[in-house]
């Protein structure tokens, strides 16, 4: 167990909290605070993918009570995102790999904080054979970086016009906490165990995205925090790129 844990819960909780205030479950987030707190990729991997089931369960809930998740446009993207993820779980890259890859998904999150969305309109939802790759694609980064896929889907699914807004946010809930789930699962299968600190953190996001859900944007401004969030982001990512 890290000897800095309960610095590194506080940042979790953190991140969780703001994260949730501006409508994300924060999988990007926990990668890059545990990546700035030095963690090797064999804890950093699966403890972000606990966290993704958890936040991402929430997520899910909220939206599917409120009727906008889309079952026809989410299956074709999950059919094979699942056994992918499931494979990218079980994978275990070298460690100086994951850590670029790692890189590379945390600096593309930051520019995602940094770019404005696209008009909130659908033109057209996608083709059944770009769905199923997409997902797949999808599915096998998920499991490989712990990410959940949802931090790629959600900006493809506006820029494309493929979904609104809240419709994307549901449809992309349910991606990474199924993507999670199945590489979780995967990477149990080639492990057998769970890093100690998974619990701990886990506790810290599940407080930080309850209280920054109903608090967050009634109190702090989403644009400042996105540009918080994107400054981390790329912090990690350059240091997981770069620094040896």
């Amino acid at each position: 167990m890290p000897e800095n844990l309960p610095w590194l819960a506080v940042a979790v909780l953190i991140v969780a909290l703001l994260y949730s205030s501006v409508g994300h479950a924060g999988a990007s987030g926990y990668l890059a605070v545990m990546a700035l707190f030095s963690l090797a990729p064999e804890v950093i991997k699966p403890t972000a993918l606990v966290l993704n089931v958890l936040v991402a369960g929430i997520g899910t809930w909220h939206f599917w009570r409120a009727g906008h998740f889309s079952w026809r446009l989410f299956w074709p993207l999950a059919v094979l995102a699942v056994p992918l993820a499931f494979v990218g779980g079980y994978a275990h890259l070298p460690a100086p790999v994951f850590k670029i890859l790692l890189g590379v998904v945390l600096l593309f999150s930051a520019l995602r904080f940094l770019i404005r969305p696209a008009a909130d309109e659908v033109a057209h939802e996608p083709a059944r054979p770009v769905a199923l790759a997409l997902g797949g694609g999808l599915g096998l980064l998920a499991g490989l970086t712990g990410t959940g896929g949802g931090i790629f889907l959600t900006p493809l699914l506006l820029h494309l016009r493929w979904a609104r807004t809240k419709t994307a946010a549901a449809v992309s809930a349910l991606f990474i906490l199924v993507n999670s789930a199945a590489g979780l699962v995967g990477n149990f299968a080639s492990t057998t165990h769970l890093p100690t600190c998974a619990p701990v953190l886990a506790v810290s996001a599940v407080l930080g995205g309850a209280v920054g859900s109903y608090w967050g944007s009634r109190h702090l401004q989403p644009a400042a925090i996105k540009r918080c969030l994107a400054a981390v982001l790329l912090i990690a990512g350059v240091k997981l790129i770069f620094v040896r």
